[in-house]
């Protein structure tokens, strides 16, 4: 049974488009009715981004979960992997984050946490997926069972103790001048204030949200902005996190940027110096570029790569036993700490390197150098254009040109109609022409 809504982080769309109220409210009836275990009074944690339409959705969930008996806890705007955390620690039978992470504000998403924070199993999105497919007019509350709904003060204080204790407790970050773009998000009050309790000289941006303005010309999708105020404030780094903080990019003291790629070196090193790596090796997903690869097997460490999405590297590392793992992107997971992907906790987990090192960041997240890796996105209306039959002949020919020496992915995005070509390998000339020739078979499908 192929998914009708979910994604690959959860279900994403255009807000009033495919994200309606209409469908928000069936999504907590149906999640309600799924995580109601038990006779005793069920609790949801709800948190959101700083897009406008997260007050339509907000309320349509709570309609929708108290609707089937559960109780609700609105904790405003906070991170991702905050809610997810919130809902471990409150004891929530479910979490729900409604953001499009990386979006721009028109789209929004929902996303699902279960009791311990982890995110929904494709099984379990299975089952709500059937859910809202069914009429649930009969398995309404009772009016004395019908939810509650409050919110709650003090969460982001809770979320700020849970950052810092990630860290050494003598570690401090006096002496850095830290730039950090929270992407007018989720994030954009705790973590400026997180870094300026560890001791950090915190020069903040992205942090004046209006509804509109998330991801827009910020954050770690575009940090062309953290760059220059980098090298305006002469900083020793900076960290720029996506609209819900469970991604980040960081930029070095020149002004130059660190991908997740680089940030999985550094840590990784760092960790196995430490003893602190729980198997010889890391979770990466099939994006991760071929550098990393040599990188870590010189460092005697294994690279076990996933399909694209937090969730997946997530499970291979639970099923493996690693506690190390992300995306090319800027998903870095620390399983150690928390159950999905943390863009400030992983800043920090830098930001002690970069301090127990007394180096710059520009050696201190530079462990290698990436091969030339291309990746174009080609953008449709819909249908199967990679069923097509010259764009399977193109694929197949770039295939036969890199002959073992690169890496060629082509793969629908599982969040908007996309289809993103990476081509990878040591002659960039090469790589550039198998992508383009591809894009441009793509391209004519999809017209």
């Amino acid at each position: 049974m192929s998914r009708k809504y979910f994604g690959t982080d959860g279900i994403r769309g255009r807000a009033n488009g495919l994200i309606t109220p209409e469908l928000a409210l069936k999504v907590g009836q149906a999640a309600g009715l799924a995580f109601q275990r038990g006779d005793h009074r069920h609790r949801v944690v709800i948190g959101k981004d700083t897009r406008l339409s997260g007050y339509m959705i907000e309320y349509a969930m709570v309609a929708g979960f108290t609707s089937v008996g559960m109780d609700v806890l609105l904790v405003g705007p906070m991170p991702t992997p905050a809610v997810a955390m919130l809902t471990k620690s409150m004891r929530a039978d479910l979490g729900v984050m409604i953001s499009a992470s990386h979006n721009l504000f028109e789209d929004n998403g929902i996303k699902l946490f279960g009791p311990q924070g982890f995110k929904l199993s494709d099984d379990v999105e299975r089952q709500i997926e059937q859910l809202l497919d069914e009429s649930l007019d009969r398995r309404r509350a009772q009016s004395a069972s019908r939810g509650r709904a409050r919110r709650i003060d003090g969460v982001h204080d809770r979320y700020i103790e849970f950052a810092k204790r990630t860290l050494p407790r003598d570690l401090s970050l006096d002496g850095l001048r830290v730039v950090v773009d929270c992407a007018n998000g989720a994030a954009y009050k705790v973590v400026p204030e997180a870094l300026w309790e560890l001791g950090a000289d915190v020069v903040p941006i992205g942090v004046e949200p209006d509804g509109f303005n998330i991801n827009k010309e910020c954050g770690s999708t575009s940090p062309e902005a953290l760059s220059k105020k980098v090298r305006e404030m002469r900083a020793d780094i900076g960290i720029a996190l996506d609209g819900d903080a469970d991604r980040v990019i960081l930029v070095d003291e020149r002004g130059h940027l660190v991908d997740g790629d680089q940030l999985l070196a550094g840590i990784a090193q760092s960790w196995k110096e430490d003893g602190r790596l729980s198997r010889p090796g890391i979770v990466a997903t099939v994006m991760s570029n071929l550098g990393l690869e040599r990188f870590l097997q010189g460092q005697g460490l294994e690279l076990v790569r996933t399909p694209v999405g937090d969730r997946y590297v997530l499970e291979q590392m639970l099923s493996g036993g690693y506690n190390l793992g992300g995306e090319q992107s800027g998903h870095i997971i620390l399983s150690d700490y928390a159950t999905t992907g943390d863009g400030f906790v992983a800043a920090l987990q830098v930001l002690a390197v970069v301090q127990k090192l007394r180096r710059p960041v520009s050696e201190v997240c530079h462990r290698f150098d990436p091969l030339p890796q291309i990746l174009k996105n080609v953008r449709h209306k819909g249908g199967k254009p990679l069923d097509d039959s010259d764009v399977k002949s193109a694929i197949s020919d770039g295939e036969k040109r890199l002959n073992g020496h690169g890496r060629l992915l082509i793969r629908s995005s599982g969040t908007e109609p996309v289809i993103r070509v990476m081509g990878e390998g040591e002659d960039r000339i090469l790589v550039e022409d198998v992508v383009d020739t591809i894009v441009l078979a793509l391209g004519q499908a999809a017209a």
